[in-house]
């Protein structure tokens, strides 16, 4: 038997709803927020994650989907949409119709990393880029969307942490005073962080060594090393935080896996999905768009692992539904109704309503286990005599009770029949 790939999931009609209503409470937030949806090309060329992620991170060097074409030319299964959106963003000359844009995507992505709760090597993010503006109250909003999202969708166990990496030349200077720190605990550092010591300093933070972390509990703080406007701008995103009932906690360490982040940077975590405890992640990078060939734009984003947000909805018990009934189940009574059948579905159909039949000629018995299995509102009894004089039964599969129903009234007045829907819904 062929089975999924390692580290790939099939979604089954059984999970679709949860899927569904994700994306529901994803759109209306974002729509709210005024944000337009994008969609970008499953795979890109390679060198614009080379460019845009940074040569030296985890998912360059390590966990990209990377192939040769017939033409020759190297292209990656996208592993992040940042660098795809600002590929977009550069190449449609979005920037020049609209000095502000604001982006949001859900999308599939692809990385070949170990399989584990919550992280699949085919994965699903939604998230947001907006392209235009350096203002923090944007930094602000880029947190705001993901948590009020997870509120809406029923999460409780969250955190937020936050922290600024400054403008470049801090950094640069602060990479400095951090090298010298740990210029006499070299051969105490992880494998990882010893490359990481040669290549990107910084990223020595994203370690999960224990060691590594015991050692950089005294190291100096990038955040102590702040210009005045880069203080200024993290103490307006705290503010607004504050402000918009967010609590949250200063993690002078986050500095995330990406190198193309600046000033902001964000984490929300929950408590409730094992080691892989970030639900989303994000950041200012006003630097990426330039880099990828376009002109200097300011730009601010966040991402969020969909499969990881529905494991933290599943182990709170979180999960709140919206009932996706059949309204009408029509039953069969004989093949004298086959010549209606179709015709009576699509009528309703046609209305917006959710109508299904028996395609396997099975018994009345049969049909109406069918009905009930798909929570249907209403059952449409048709055939036997009721149908040679031109009516069907209508039961109210919640109240149990039964009309009987010209069959033109369908046909020549629908608007009468929804009416008496509706009616029996609310008694």
């Amino acid at each position: 038997m062929i089975k999924a790939i390692t580290g790939t999931k099939d979604i089954l009609p059984s999970d679709i709803n949860k899927w569904l209503h994700l994306e529901e409470v994803v759109r209306k937030l974002f729509t709210c927020y005024n944000y337009k949806e994008i969609r970008t090309p499953i795979f890109e060329d390679t060198s614009l994650f080379a460019r845009g992620i940074g040569e030296e991170t985890d998912i360059v060097s390590k966990e990209m989907y990377t192939f040769i074409d017939r033409g020759g030319t190297s292209l990656t299964l996208k592993p992040e949409m940042t660098a795809s959106v600002v590929r977009a963003f550069i190449e449609h000359s979005l920037g020049a119709s609209q000095p502000l844009n604001k982006l949001f995507y859900i999308s599939p992505m692809f990385r070949q990393e170990r399989p584990q709760a919550g992280r699949f090597r085919q994965f699903h993010q939604f998230g947001a880029e907006a392209l235009g503006s350096q203002s923090p109250l944007l930094d602000a909003e880029m947190i705001q969307l993901p948590y009020f999202i997870f509120k809406e969708l029923g999460l409780k166990h969250l955190s937020v942490k936050i922290n600024s990496l400054g403008e470049t030349e801090i950094r640069d200077k602060y990479k400095k005073v951090l090298r010298d720190y740990l210029s006499d605990k070299i051969e105490r550092l992880s494998p990882e962080s010893k490359k990481r010591f040669e290549t990107n300093i910084l990223r020595i933070f994203d370690s999960k060594d224990e060691t590594d972390i015991q050692l950089l509990k005294e190291a100096p703080k990038l955040i102590d090393y702040l210009d005045d406007k880069s203080r200024s701008n993290f103490e307006t995103v705290k503010q607004v935080l504050k402000d918009s009932g967010i609590p949250y906690e200063v993690d002078t360490q986050l500095v995330r896996g990406l190198d193309y982040y600046t000033q902001t940077t964000f984490e929300i975590v929950s408590s409730k999905v094992g080691s892989q405890s970030a639900l989303c992640g994000g950041g200012r990078y006003d630097f990426l768009v330039e880099e990828l060939g376009g002109k200097s734009t300011p730009g601010v984003g966040f991402a969020s692992g969909i499969e990881r947000v529905l494991l933290a909805l599943e182990n709170e018990d979180a999960l709140s539904l919206p009932e996706r009934n059949v309204d009408i189940y029509i039953i069969r009574i004989d093949e004298t109704a086959s010549k209606y059948l179709h015709r009576i579905a699509n009528e309703l159909r046609n209305q917006n309503l959710v109508v299904d039949f028996d395609y396997l000629s099975r018994s009345m018995k049969a049909q109406m286990r069918e009905a009930n299995k798909f929570n249907a509102n209403f059952v449409l009894f048709l055939g036997g005599e009721e149908l040679e004089r031109g009516l069907f039964t209508l039961k109210n599969m919640k109240s149990g009770k039964q009309d009987m129903i010209g069959i033109n009234t369908i046909f020549e007045n629908i608007k009468e029949f929804l009416e008496k829907l509706n009616a029996a819904k609310t008694t």
